[in-house]
């Protein structure tokens, strides 16, 4: 029975540790939270994500809420660069650039 208990135990921890260390690959699966477009001006440098370019912004939803989003690229975009995100808590599915009209 002990030995049960502490299995269930380490894989409880194993996969919290999992996802505090790496939330975004999990967000595109929970099914609580909602999938939702945020506006995005970008701002920051890119980091490289092997050959990719992966940004991490602030954006505004259309209900006006803050929400950070992380999301790969194939080419750098500029400061200022406005777009259209399709986004899961920090999970992008699509993104669009738009024009400064189109922004909420």
């Amino acid at each position: 029975m002990k030995k049960i208990l502490f299995s269930c135990l380490v894989v409880v921890v194993v996969i919290a540790s999992i996802y505090l260390l790496f939330p975004e690959p999990f967000d595109r699966f929970n099914p609580l939270i909602e999938q939702e477009y945020v506006y995005v001006e970008v701002q920051n440098e890119p980091t490289d994500d092997n050959g990719r370019y992966k940004y991490r912004e602030q954006g505004v939803t259309e209900s006006g809420e803050t929400k950070r989003v992380v999301f790969t690229t194939s080419i750098r975009l500029d400061q200022g660069t406005l777009l259209k995100v399709l986004a899961k808590a920090t999970y992008t599915e699509e993104y669009k650039l738009i024009n400064e009209d189109e922004m909420p």
